[in-house]
């Protein structure tokens, strides 16, 4: 008799195709595609690919977003003279940049972060009407809305480095660029120009979260695919019961740890601080430049961290420290 393990069982469980619950009176869509199963997608979830539902909110979502992606790409297949090969060989090192500095917060000409301004602007419409959309979905099937305040979590992080922040700083050159690698250089080039951005308490705190949130989901999943042959998936029908596989995690965890989360209480551990990963991460890019120049000063001076000793002569005076002129 074969016997249920885990995610990469052999056996796939499949049922008769299935829309769904019924949708509320009052919506003008209706769901999308005939749903058909998936070999492959069943090793990893569920094998049943569609039917979709996307909504006026949806379609206006996916639009922004195919022009905000087709700005980019355009913009990055001209840098390589419309060589399809070599866009792909450089898409790694390909980037679509913010205005320069002078322009400040106006719009420049497009060949000089025109078309960064509009793609992010896209962009951003996107991402907020996909917003909307989870929002309303939840709402729809009479769900909590918890996904889409974990998701406003993601956003947050993102409008503070490519908008609230720049408009701060008084300039779109403060914002991120569009490129996966200059992403990278521009985030290393941002922590050495304010001193050292591991100083932030707010980044320290964000990659607290950032690793509880890993151990607490890797601890979780463990323990469900342990008892997975118990049953122990089946967590909400387990929650009360006695003998049981989450009597069993239950059980190993206060002999392990001197207490246990209970099936409800771990995923609420596990949202908050996998939420509070991107918002502490916000907080502490918002006060950099704008708060505070340089993140290692103001660890000395707060007795975060040890004043090194001078080890080259002649001494260097750090800019920071010199008196402002003004003109």
């Amino acid at each position: 008799m074969a016997e249920y393990q885990n995610m990469f069982t052999r056996v796939q469980v499949r049922g008769p195709a299935y829309d769904g619950v019924p949708l509320p009176t009052r919506t003008t869509w209706k769901r999308q595609g005939k749903p058909f199963f998936s070999y492959w997608v069943g090793w990893f979830a569920d094998a049943q690919i569609g039917p979709i539902y996307l909504g006026s909110v949806g379609v206006l979502s996916v639009i922004c977003g195919f022009i905000a992606l087709s700005i980019m790409g355009l913009n990055l297949m001209a840098q390589v003279n419309w060589d399809v090969i070599q866009f792909i060989r450089q898409l790694p090192w390909l980037a679509l940049e913010p205005p320069p500095p002078e322009y400040g917060l106006h719009i420049p000409p497009l060949n000089e972060g025109g078309w960064w301004l509009m793609a992010g602007f896209f962009l951003t419409v996107s991402i907020l009407l996909w917003w909307v959309r989870m929002f309303q979905r939840a709402r729809a099937l009479n769900l909590g809305t918890h996904v889409a305040w974990a998701f406003a979590s993601a956003i947050w992080l993102y409008l503070v480095i490519g908008f609230i922040r720049p408009v701060l700083m008084g300039s779109w050159s403060e914002a991120v660029p569009f490129g996966i690698f200059p992403h990278l250089d521009w985030t290393s080039a941002f922590s050495i120009r304010y001193g050292n951005l591991y100083y932030n308490p707010f980044h320290m705190l964000s990659i607290a979260f950032l690793y509880g949130a890993t151990l607490l989901f890797a601890m979780h999943a463990a323990t469900v695919l342990s008892v997975s042959r118990f049953g122990g998936d089946r967590e909400i029908e387990q929650i009360v019961d006695r003998g049981t596989g989450s009597e069993r995690a239950a059980l190993f965890w206060r002999w392990t740890m001197g207490f246990n989360a209970s099936m409800e209480s771990i995923h609420r551990w596990c949202w908050w601080f996998a939420v509070l990963c991107p918002i502490t991460g916000g907080i502490g890019m918002l006060l950099t430049g704008t708060v505070v120049d340089n993140w290692y000063l103001w660890g000395i001076k707060h007795g975060l961290v040890p004043e090194y000793p001078q080890v080259f002569s002649p001494v260097v005076v750090d800019p920071a420290l010199l008196p402002r002129v003004t003109p």
